[in-house]
């Protein structure tokens, strides 16, 4: 029970207050000019005054409440170093029992950074849940904030005021402060490079504590290539040369020796995905002859922004003579030594449209055309009967490295291009429209018909499609570092015209393009990996019937083995659930990925030591005090004492911390009694005026 007086004015406080102001103007105006009575006028004022504001006398029966102290635990992944795990859990447990001693005070356990699936969140954010914790918590309870910490803490206000509460903030750092890190720190790094250039990755090898030794050495392993060793001087910048050698993501693998004594190995490595973009590709369209089908292949690579093209036709051989003057051919002379010779390596791709021996390309530029694909070139040969007859490319040097040898015959019937087995597995053909008819397996296509297929039996070499009588339709292989393909029939412009209901044209004749020109997309051996929330995707495609294991590698190194499930159409999956946020390396025999799991360069294990640095704002500007709780194993957790305090500047001591008493309280009921009202008042205030009247009488 509390008694107080409090007022319930019979007119507004304003309105009041300027009755007073009147009423003090007149009594100095009185006082000033000597009249009598006016000690007794004041009186009377004071008592009018007094009844406007109606003063009550108030009893509350008020329960009291208890106070609330909040314990914020880490469990970051930093937290799981060097025995932290462990050491947070005991003293959680210590400070739980010591905070139930201390009478009428509830303890809040918020817990920060455990299973967290928000996936844009890039560290340790104490403060940010502390917040919710303390969405339904009245300030005027809250005597404290205890948190169990590393000390590196990523979301910490600038200022004690930010927090929104009046309570001391202590840490408990579970961690020693003579704890020893190295780590490796990426100062920049290309995100792309053109293929053929080198790219720069700077580098920095940095040390909590400077110590004697000052040099130490770098491995960098790039996917494909044997490690190099460079020594480099600890806390100066270092710069790596990498060299862009294929489109797609190149891994670049950068690892600093372990110093004795540091905390964790964990940092000491960075994966890095360089993209490999190509310039755009250039292609060389050679047509033999004009044919119904040779503006399909040129509208299909002109459309396609990627792609440089250039076309040539051969309309006259030299061989024709039909007495038409020179000066009057307004033919464009074939530039075989510049394109075959001079220019040949700028071509990313030569394509050979029912081309034959026609004395316009001597042999000695064919065997360079060889050489080229021996080299990393590629050629495709879209034939019609030409690559039957005795002229055919297959008669020439160009043969040695053609996946197809004819038999000199050609089939003329209609039938339906069909994917081979391997074809229903190779990204070429494996996802055309219409290949499995109305969709279930073993279905027939649905494409239109052609009418004509060169007989040929394949070398070294891989069959994706299939013609009349399941003769091979479209044979590619691999030469040297090259690639070739065969594509036995000139009747693609039927699907083009949408004869019989027309066909994939444009996807195949890209896809088969672009696989030819090792774009990664296209490869039928790739592995890949991506992530949603907490889930690591792993894609494997392959046309083998087994593949090997997957290597899954986590940010903190360990690794574990994931087999993966086999769907259709080459492609091998797995859903991986995972803990740690930062880089994933994905490895499959010699095919290796990366994935981000959350952030990629995570801070959490940027830097890893135990630190008051951080917090030491907070601490400061609410009065409360780190405590370094580390210890060697085997010794019991001990908490700081703890001490309920009123009021305060400094909130802690060398061994205790101290807590805000609020004696916060909950209003149960409340009576009021007036104390100058009714009849009271009015005989008060008649007596007064009387009396004043009479002295102003006299």
């Amino acid at each position: 029970m509390n008694w107080s007086i409090t007022f319930v004015p019979f007119v507004p406080w304003p309105v009041l207050w300027i009755i007073a102001g009147i009423g003090a103007a007149l009594m100095v105006l009185l006082f000033w000019r000597a009249r009598r009575g006016a000690v007794l006028r004041l009186l009377t004022l004071a008592a009018l005054l007094l009844a406007l504001a109606n003063p009550h006398l108030k009893r509350e029966d008020r329960e009291p409440l208890n106070d609330i102290v909040t314990v914020v635990v880490d469990d970051s992944q930093s937290q799981t170093l060097a025995g932290r795990t462990g050491r947070t859990a005991e003293l959680r447990k210590a400070l739980e029992e010591r905070l139930k001693e201390v009478p009428d005070l509830e303890t809040r356990i918020v817990r920060s950074g455990s299973s967290n699936e928000d996936t844009d969140r890039d560290g340790t954010m104490l403060f940010a849940d502390l917040g919710q914790a303390l969405a339904d918590v009245p300030p005027d309870r809250l005597a404290g904030v205890i948190m169990i910490t590393d000390g590196q803490v990523h979301d910490v206000p600038e200022k004690a005021a930010a927090l929104g509460f009046d309570a001391p903030v202590h840490a408990l750092l579970t961690g020693k402060d003579d704890e020893f890190d190295r780590r490796l720190e990426v100062i920049a790094a290309p995100r792309f490079g053109i293929v053929g250039s080198t790219q720069t990755v700077e580098v920095k090898v940095s040390e909590t504590k400077p110590r004697e030794d000052d040099i130490t050495t770098l491995t960098i392993t790039q996917q494909g290539k044997p490690p190099e060793k460079e020594i480099v001087r600890i806390g100066q910048p270092f710069e790596i040369p990498v060299e862009i050698d294929h489109a797609g993501p190149n891994i670049v693998e950068i690892k600093v020796d372990g110093a004795e004594g540091e905390l964790t190995e964990i940092n000491n490595r960075t994966l890095l995905p360089i993209e490999g973009v190509r310039e755009n590709l250039r292609v060389l369209l050679v047509s033999g002859e004009p044919h119904a089908g040779e503006r399909t292949w040129r509208n299909m690579l002109k459309s396609d922004a990627s792609v440089d093209l250039v076309h040539f036709t051969i309309l006259r051989p030299p061989e024709k003579q039909d007495g038409t003057p020179i000066n009057q051919l307004s033919l464009i002379a074939f530039p075989t030594r510049e394109l075959f010779q001079e220019k040949l390596d700028q071509f990313d791709l030569i394509i050979f449209d029912r081309y034959q021996r026609r004395g316009v390309l001597p042999l000695l530029y064919l065997e360079n055309v060889a050489r080229y694909v021996e080299r990393g070139g590629a050629v495709l040969v879209s034939s019609g009967d030409d690559y039957a007859s005795p002229l055919s490319l297959y008669r020439t040097p160009l043969g040695s490295i053609l996946p197809a040898a004819p038999s000199g015959r050609v089939v003329e019937r209609p039938y339906r291009p069909a994917l081979s087995e391997l074809g229903e597995k190779h990204p070429v053909t494996a996802d055309l429209d219409g290949a499995r008819g109305g969709g279930a397996e073993g279905t027939d296509p649905t494409w239109g018909r052609w009418f004509r297929v060169v007989d040929v039996s394949p070398r070294d070499a891989e069959v994706l499609m299939t013609g009349a009588d399941d003769r091979p339709l479209l044979v590619i292989g691999e030469r040297g570092k090259g690639r070739v393909a065969v594509l036995l029939s000139d009747q693609a412009w039927l699907w083009a015209r949408g004869y019989d209901g027309g066909g994939p044209y444009s996807d195949l004749l890209r896809r088969l393009a672009h696989w030819l020109m090792k774009e990664p997309e296209l490869e039928q051996e790739t592995l890949r990996a991506s992530s949603k929330g907490q889930n690591l995707i792993i894609e494997r495609r392959s046309i083998e019937d087994e593949i090997d294991p997957v290597v899954v590698t986590a940010p903190s190194g360990e690794e574990m083995t994931v087999t993966l499930d086999q769907g259709e159409r080459g492609i091998w999956q797995k859903v991986v659930p995972v803990d740690e946020h930062g880089v994933y390396r994905i490895a499959s025999g010699q095919l290796a990925s990366l994935a981000t799991v959350g952030k990629a360069n995570t801070r959490e294990f940027a830097a890893v030591t135990a630190s008051a640095e951080p917090l030491a704002p907070i601490l400061e500007g609410t009065g409360g005090g780190a405590f370094w709780m580390g210890r060697e194993e085997g010794s019991e957790a001990t908490v700081p004492r703890l001490a309920m305090i009123r009021s305060g500047r400094v909130m802690h001591g060398a061994d205790w911390l101290g807590l805000h008493k609020r004696d916060a309280y909950h209003v149960k009921g409340v009576r009021l009694f007036p104390l100058f009202s009714g009849f009271l008042a009015l005989a008060l205030l008649l007596g007064l005026l009387a009396a004043a009247w009479y002295r102003e009488g006299r």
